[in-house]
């Protein structure tokens, strides 16, 4: 029994034979199966695929970053805008009280017992006007940036909402009813 265990550890020890066929060993078959397999890759053009795509995917986001500069340069000229006109009101609205003024100090000169009564009513109706002036104007910028919100909603909502999705919006709704 003894020498059977010497053998066994042995042979424990020895190192095991590496196949080979053709006379290459098994190193070697695999270098050459890699350089096969990286021929077939270029005789295919896998690289000119690879890179294609790449270019399609570049190209679609310089696209998109383009439009995304265009509509920034709109929003900025739209509040540009809108920033003179409130500025423009305010200016009005500073004349038009100064005018109100003014002309309650005349009607003062004149005639001290009716003035209170009349400067009171003329300077309600100039901060009526005035109040009424600067409604309209934050009404009409408010429209204006509303008009090119939805605008610009609409135009990116059209670009990235296609067919196939309104087909799948609909499968949704109709599968939750």
């Amino acid at each position: 029994m003894a020498d059977i265990l010497m053998l066994l550890a042995s042979g424990a020890e020895g190192h095991h034979a590496e196949p080979s066929v053709f006379g290459l060993d098994t190193y070697q078959w695999v270098a050459l199966a890699m350089a096969v397999l990286i021929g077939v890759f270029l005789w295919k053009k896998v690289p000119g695929v690879i890179t294609g795509g790449l270019d399609a995917k570049i190209a679609a986001i310089r696209a998109a970053l383009d439009e995304a500069k265009t509509l920034r340069a709109e929003a900025e000229a739209l509040r540009a805008e809108y920033a003179a006109k409130i500025a423009g009101a305010e200016k009005d609205a500073e004349a038009m009280l100064a005018g109100a003024r003014e002309e309650a100090d005349a009607i003062l000169a004149k005639a001290e017992a009716d003035s209170k009564v009349m400067v009171a009513r003329r300077q309600k109706m100039a901060e009526d006007k005035i109040a009424a002036a600067e409604r309209a104007a934050i009404a009409e910028v408010k429209a204006r940036a509303v008009t090119a919100a939805a605008a610009a909603s609409k135009a990116l909502i059209a670009k990235a909402h296609d067919g196939e999705a309104d087909r799948k919006l609909a499968d949704e709704v109709i599968a939750s009813l």
